[in-house]
């Protein structure tokens, strides 16, 4: 696969998660992204530097136009830490460790974020609005309560089965509760 149509495929699909999930400005998106998948390899087994800078070259730009803050899923080899910009960690008190990621450790759309962003830093966790899951790779843990999937129209990122969340608050009451549509 072509790293152009990586791209194209990672644009869309970010671009329909933000349409369709309600995620707005000044909030958190979170990917978990496995180049491996990507180039039809198991999980782990292919760090992928320019595959995941193709991904991020469809994402980013995305999210910069509609004011999202962007986050990276790191790997298990450090605790699955969220690299996202400085200004976010701040604004949503995100409790910062010491890590930088590397393609084998971390993972290679983490560490491209990394790069990418003006003042990155890693933080153990967040709670984010909406997030891609390419490849499997668990980002629930990312997410606020209550993760809804979503199916988008783009369904894979090269060989990368995708899926999408978006979040809605809890209901909370009983049988007499009203609530409200919007928010669903």
């Amino acid at each position: 696969m072509e790293l152009k149509e990586i791209t194209l495929q990672a644009r869309d699909a970010a671009t329909e998660l933000i349409e369709r999930s309600g995620i707005k400005k000044g909030q958190i998106m979170v990917i978990g992204c496995s180049t491996s998948e990507i180039q039809g390899y198991d999980l782990g087994s292919h760090s992928g530097p320019e595959v995941s800078k193709a991904v991020l070259d469809g994402i980013l730009p995305v999210t910069k136009e509609h004011g999202i803050y962007l986050a990276a899923q790191c790997c298990e080899h450090i605790n699955r830490a969220i690299i996202i910009e400085e200004e976010a960690m701040e604004k949503y008190r995100l409790e910062q460790v010491n890590a930088v990621p590397q393609p084998k450790a971390g993972g290679s759309f983490a560490t491209a974020l990394y790069g990418a962003l003006e003042n990155p830093v890693a933080v153990e966790d967040v709670k984010a609005h909406a997030g891609l899951d390419i490849g499997g790779v668990l980002i629930g843990m990312h997410l606020k309560e209550v993760a809804v999937p979503m199916r988008l129209t783009t369904k894979h990122i090269g060989n990368a089965l995708i899926i999408a969340a978006r979040t809605r608050p809890k209901f909370t009451g009983g049988e007499r509760a009203v609530y409200d549509d919007s928010l669903r």
